[in-house]
């Protein structure tokens, strides 16, 4: 019993605390107005927080990784199979909520964001990308500019080696105080969460708690769908039937680990060992599941495309068009990669969310309230996705019969320990 509190009372208090402020904005009505305050020291506390957090912890984590050899073949071989498998999660759940569109149809009524001036596709991609002020990537509406600046920032670092080690270093403590920032407000959330759901139901009524009950029923049935056909087909992909039949007959114990501690990290040891049993090269298992743990997460990025339906419905926008999803799927995917190796990337990927669309900062516990719910299935998803990816990049470094090759435990005599 205690270990299932220690596993879960973040999560637990935090759906407490909406469940209790939903009860009480029932209650007083539109008089939860005065708690409104409440709400907005939480989300004003962490969005001014999100840009500098998002700066020095992408730039450290791409400024202290290693790359030599075959590493850097395991490495290239990782991110292509998180990016692609993360893309297939997105367009799946794009098609559910596409079919069950009333699963997120919210009516309650925020203030839309203003329109924004029409531009062409590619004057679009400029600015995601870019922006032509450096001063301006430290602004909320030029998050991808700032994460793909930081990239290259830490892509160079790593490049100087040895003579930029002192800027590598400060880039390392800047992320981990500011990550202790995070942990220190993350202590208000219940009480700015509930404070915010009180005023959102006193103010738009209950109606809004069925929306999240239908949300919810459409994310499991995605879950249950994508954890049986779409793992083993990547089973299949990397190995065949017999591929297959290795993998379910390892991932009991990663996934039940993963539902039941809610959390990829815990599921590290029992997916490194279901690993090894598969036969998965040293080298190749032992990078990509602490990887994976912080960077892929099929769950994740499929409950941002679900928090982006909902606001769209909230604000009464349409979710179509090529430029729409094709921005979602990208959003969703830098959602679960980028912004998973982020102590709580999920509520990062939230304001991420909102910053790109321009919705106001209100719409935060909207969407928070989904991630609560969501927590455990999507952690299985996340885990369980960790020893597909390892299989597919044993097919791209290994070659097709890579399954052959370990189990007579011959290794590429290339291959190197990673700690």
């Amino acid at each position: 019993m205690y270990k299932t509190w220690k596993n879960y009372r973040f999560p637990i208090l935090l759906l407490s605390s909406v469940i209790l402020g939903s009860i009480i904005g029932i209650l007083m009505g539109e008089k939860a107005e005065l708690l409104k305050p409440l709400g907005d020291i939480f989300l004003n506390l962490m969005f001014t927080l999100v840009v500098p957090l998002v700066f020095f912890s992408v730039t450290s984590a791409i400024a202290n990784m290693d790359s030599a050899g075959r590493f850097k073949k395991v490495m290239g071989s990782t991110f292509i199979v998180f990016i692609g498998t993360g893309l297939v999660a997105a367009l799946v759940m794009v098609a559910a909520v596409k079919l069950f569109p009333a699963a997120t149809d919210m009516n309650i009524a925020l203030t839309k964001p203003e329109d924004v001036e029409k531009i062409s596709i590619a004057d679009q991609i400029v600015g995601i990308f870019t922006t032509d002020n450096f001063i301006n990537l430290f602004t909320r509406e030029h998050m991808l500019a700032l994460i793909f600046f930081s990239l290259l920032l830490g892509l160079s670092i790593s490049l100087v080696g040895e003579k930029a080690k002192t800027l590598a270093r400060f880039m390392d403590a800047g992320s981990v105080v500011l990550t202790k920032m995070v942990n220190l407000i993350m202590y208000y959330a219940p009480i700015g969460l509930g404070a915010y759901f009180a005023h959102l139901v006193g103010s738009f009524g209950a109606s809004m708690l069925r929306t999240y009950l239908h949300t919810t029923l459409l994310y499991l049935g995605v879950t249950i769908v994508f954890f049986f056909v779409f793992y083993t087909a990547y089973a299949f992909i990397a190995g065949g039937k017999k591929a297959v039949g290795r993998f379910w007959g390892n991932m009991l114990s990663p996934s039940v680990t993963a539902l039941a501690t809610c959390s990829s990290m815990a599921a590290i040891p029992v997916n490194i060992e279901a690993t090894e049993k598969m036969r998965i090269p040293k080298d190749i298992r032992e990078t990509v599941i602490p990887l994976g743990a912080s960077m892929h997460k099929d769950g994740s990025v499929m409950g941002v495309i679900l928090k982006i339906t909902v606001l769209f419905s909230v604000f009464d926008m349409e979710f179509s068009g090529f430029t729409t999803i094709g921005l979602a799927m990208l959003i969703a995917v830098l959602g679960g990669t980028v912004m998973g190796a982020i102590p709580n990337g999920g509520m990062i990927a939230e304001m991420l969310i909102i910053s790109l669309y321009g919705f106001p900062i209100e719409s935060l516990p909207i969407i928070a309230a989904i991630s609560t719910i969501i927590d455990a299935p999507a952690t299985m998803l996340n885990a369980t996705g960790d020893n597909a990816a390892a299989m597919l990049v044993s097919r791209n470094v290994e070659g097709k019969d890579w399954m052959e090759k370990n189990e007579l435990n011959i290794e590429s005599p290339t291959a190197i320990e990673v700690h």
